[in-house]
């Protein structure tokens, strides 16, 4: 996956405009504040950072909107000439989705599951240009179709959402809103959930439609090196703040702001394994950002004027500008200087976990065909694929979660039912499972401390003030504060959910540690912290099945890969040999479409030829 061509945006003319933004809290705590950039037609610029910094408010305000608790309070939102922050309710209306759309990150929960594709794209029409007639939208919603790779036929127009995979769903969402010829358009992570040959298909689709129409486009991610691969522009946030603008070159070049920098050097790669530097401590809450600069706590090189001074953001050459009393200046800062770490050499023990003839069909259709692995103590096996090619079915499986499952399994040397519940206790405690939507996997109603807590008092018996000391203990192991038990699943973003998520896994003491795409909605920095954490249990003899999408992670965690497609194994082997020299065209293509800050662009992989 290569990068993009960058645009020059001083010579396009800028389509939004942003002043003085600002965003409060009830309490008059800001959420953001002092927000400045400009969008070009055509240009992508992306808004980067962890959780918490403010990219999804700031993108819920250029379509004049603040969240449950929040309100806009100043600035402006300059589109065209015109300031969304000052249109009455009625002609706001008619602005979203007409000259401003938004991409959301779950395509499941923005369409709606009762009305069909095309019904869902036609009323879109009929609600912003009602002046069409019918063959005319027609007529539009077929060449949307088209543009974003979709087929317009009256069978696919006739499926429901849940009849589609992940990486078609996003793609109606995007036919939704180019489909209007918006002037800007907001993607807030719209791949998160995708695997890397739809994320690569997707990411040229947003491209291709930004460019040919003009639209200006907001890209909000916590994956910069999606953002190396897509936008022109860079602006990094932390704590409500912009603390770096710069062309995309010129961050990932030479990070001048020592968050940008902690940012990159958080960063897993496909090309190479690395080791990761997650940034220490936490991100401050509004209530809570200290004086002066908000990242002097966190940062290696704060001075006494760092902790008394806000600094404001000013030019730092390039074209960057940087909040920072003593900006980085070397080139190369971010990974140029990353070196190889070796993969750990295991030394051969019986099998764990032993994995032999999965078959698995969901009424007449098979998704997996004879699959069989195995799995030692202290060894992580990733298990990597497309959508669609089975990897949560069978992990689903070796959970004990799936009904449709055939084949043997043994732990320790023992039958494992492939129904947990004819496993007993022990065995159920020793497999864990993490989720992959951390919005799906916890009780809205009860705290954190009793979700935890629950787990905690399941399987052992201990008073409360012990089961309140392990839960505690848990959270800081996935870098989050004691105060989060008393909060609720809904006060949480979906990286703390899923870093909720892993500790309850982990307060249970498994032997056997399921993760399914458990980093996916992770900020660089915390999901480099989590992989510390799952190297440090391996080290301790936990075994992990880490399913992913994110090659990139694998490189960083896995001992070995196993590659499914279409419910097959089609390659397995040692980490570093399988993405490094691998022999399957389908492996090679995943290779490719990952996106990568260290590997120059390559030409696409080409079948193998026979020996001649």
């Amino acid at each position: 996956m290569s990068a993009l061509p960058s645009r020059d945006p001083v010579t396009a003319k800028a389509v939004l405009r942003v002043e003085g933004l600002r965003v409060e809290l009830r309490d008059g705590s800001d959420v953001v504040s002092d927000i400045h950039f400009s969008v070009a037609a055509g240009e992508v610029v992306g808004l980067v950072g962890e959780s918490g910094s403010g990219k999804t408010t700031i993108a819920s305000a250029l379509l004049a909107h603040a969240r449950a608790g929040a309100r806009i309070v100043g600035g402006s939102v300059w589109i065209d000439g015109t300031d969304l922050l000052a249109l009455p309710a009625a002609e706001l209306a008619r602005w979203r989705g007409r000259r401003v759309s938004y991409v959301p990150q779950d395509p499941a929960m923005a369409l709606s599951p009762v009305l069909r594709i095309g019904t869902q794209l036609h009323e879109t029409l009929v609600v912003h240009e009602p002046a069409l007639v019918r063959a005319a939208r027609a007529d539009r919603i077929a060449q949307t179709l088209r543009d974003v790779g979709l087929p317009s036929d009256d069978a696919f127009l006739r499926r429901f959402p849940h009849e589609l995979s992940g990486g078609q769903q996003q793609r109606v969402l995007l036919a939704l809103a180019f489909m209007l010829r918006p002037t800007l358009i907001v993607l807030d992570e719209p791949t998160t959930a995708l695997d890397v040959t739809t994320q690569a298909k997707i990411l040229e689709t947003i491209s291709a439609l930004c460019r040919s129409h003009g639209v200006a486009a907001v890209y909000v991610s916590h994956d910069l090196a999606v953002v190396r691969h897509l936008a022109d522009r860079v602006i990094v946030l932390y704590a409500g703040r912009i603390v770096e603008a710069a062309s995309r070159d010129a961050l990932f070049d030479a990070p001048a702001h020592p968050y940008s920098e902690g940012l990159l050097g958080a960063i897993p790669d496909v090309a190479l394994r690395t080791s990761l530097r997650p940034i220490p401590g936490l991100a401050p809450a509004p209530q809570a950002r200290p004086q002066g600069c908000a990242f002097a706590p966190r940062c290696r090189q704060r001075s006494t004027t760092c902790t008394e001074r806000a600094p404001a953001l000013s030019p730092s050459g390039d074209g960057q500008q940087v909040a920072c009393w003593h900006p980085l200046t070397r080139r190369g800062a971010g990974r140029a200087v990353a070196a190889a770490v070796p993969t750990p050499v295991r030394d051969a023990v019986p099998a764990l976990l032993e994995v032999d003839g999965i078959d698995a069909a969901y009424g007449p259709r098979q998704v997996l065909f004879g699959v069989s692995f195995s799995l030692q103590a202290g060894e992580c096996l990733a298990l990597v694929g497309e959508s669609g090619s089975g990897k949560t079915t069978l992990a689903r499986a070796l959970a004990g979660l799936g009904d449709h499952a055939q084949g043997q399994v043994r732990y320790e040397g023992q039958d494992l039912p492939l129904n947990a519940r004819e496993r007993d206790a022990a065995l159920r405690r020793q497999i864990q499972y993490v989720f992959q939507n951390p919005y799906r996997a916890l009780n809205p109603r009860k705290t954190v401390g009793r979700i935890i807590g629950d787990a905690v008092h399941h399987f052992f018996d201990v008073d409360r003030a012990e089961g309140l000391r392990r839960a505690v203990l848990a959270l800081q192991r996935v870098a989050l504060p004691p105060e989060t038990l008393a909060l609720y699943p809904g006060d949480l973003s979906g990286g703390e959910r899923q870093r909720v998520a892993i500790a309850r896994a982990l307060i249970c003491e498994p032997r056997v540690l399921i993760c399914d795409e458990v980093t996916s909605a992770l900020d660089v920095s915390v999901q480099a912290t989590v992989l510390e954490l799952l190297g440090q249990l391996q080290r301790e003899g936990l075994a992990i099945l880490f399913v992913t999408h994110n090659l990139g992670v694998v490189r960083a965690v896995a001992d070995r890969i196993v590659v499914l497609r279409e419910g097959r194994i089609v390659e397995a082997g040692a980490a570093d040999a399988v993405l490094d020299r691998p022999a399957n065209l389908y492996t090679r293509t995943l290779v490719h479409d990952s996106p990568s800050l260290l590997r120059a662009s390559r030409a696409p992989p080409q079948p193998l030829r026979a020996a001649s």
